[in-house]
């Protein structure tokens, strides 16, 4: 089949965010000048660079209570700081309960019953149990097409991992099994790894 977007698909369900699978997940952990924590999951998300490093997660739609877009934009805009935790798959339900469109003044980290640690470089809180977190400082949010279409860019200046999923000096993916996002209802996790020498080896 083939279709414009502008003209929409016919399917039951819009095909367009499964295509483009597997996606990681960044759990975003936000505080508000109130100093109410926020976790929200977003599978637009990825690292954008190394030197310095830093990561991108998009959010495509609004809330009532927050006018033009989500809890975790409108935090990032008045403090300038977020955390990205790593989600694993033993941490998949935690995680699909922060998901929710969840009034302004909820506690993720209460609601879904997760444990948090504070930050060290910024005034946030971090998944205590996830794989990794990225400590981040806001680089610029981005509106893109669309109504409550934006980018936020960050730069990770402190990074937590897990002792339990370093082996040999590298980071062993299986020992926690990063949960992606596929489309529609669909995750999964990642549990198999080879690896492919580049040409220039």
């Amino acid at each position: 089949m083939f279709y414009e977007p502008k003209n929409g698909h016919g399917l039951k369900h819009n095909p367009f965010n499964a295509l483009i699978t597997p996606r990681p997940i960044g759990w975003i952990s936000t505080r508000g000048t109130n100093g109410q924590d926020n976790l929200a999951p977003y599978s637009f998300f990825n690292a954008v660079s190394y030197v310095p490093p830093q990561v991108m997660f998009a959010s495509t739609s609004a809330k009532p209570d927050r006018a033009d877009t989500k809890d975790s934009v409108a935090n990032i805009r008045d403090t300038g700081v977020f955390c990205v935790n790593i989600v694993a798959y033993a941490a998949r339900d935690a995680m699909n309960r922060t998901s929710g469109a969840w009034a302004r003044d909820v506690d993720e980290f209460t609601d879904a019953g997760i444990d948090r640690d504070a930050c060290t470089t910024i005034p946030c809180s971090r998944v205590k149990d996830a794989p990794a977190a990225l400590e981040c400082r806001l680089v610029q949010i981005t509106q893109i097409l669309g109504d409550a279409n934006f980018v936020v860019f960050g730069e990770v200046v402190g990074i937590h991992i897990r002792d339990d999923i370093l082996s040999d000096g590298q980071v062993d993916v299986t020992r926690f099994e990063p949960l992606a996002r596929l489309g529609y209802r669909d995750y999964a996790k990642i549990d198999q790894v080879f690896s492919l020498d580049r040409p220039d080896d």
